[in-house]
């Protein structure tokens, strides 16, 4: 495999990498509300632009309306893991 290909396949890794790493902040701090600040402010300015289409998906569709929970985080979060397993 060419090196510059490889190079791209790596920095995707470990860009989504991180993306999940932000995801995963993003909702350990949700359960403190008064913590944060401009650290959730970047954690949510980091991880939303993955999230909203999901979202907006499920709005659209109608499907998962009625919980109490975001299950479009969750289904991101699956997501980027089955591409990260699929990119080595």
């Amino acid at each position: 495999m060419p090196f510059a290909v490889v190079l791209i396949k790596n920095i995707v890794i470990v860009f989504l990498t991180a993306v999940q790493f932000a995801m995963l902040g993003r909702a350990i701090l949700s359960w403190f509300p008064m913590a944060g600040g401009k650290i959730s402010d970047f954690l949510y300015s980091v991880t939303e632009p993955f999230i909203y289409p999901v979202r907006m998906l499920f709005e659209k569709m109608n499907w998962f309306s009625g919980l109490p929970i975001d299950i479009s985080f969750l289904v991101t979060y699956m997501l980027i893991t089955v591409v990260l397993i699929f990119l080595p």
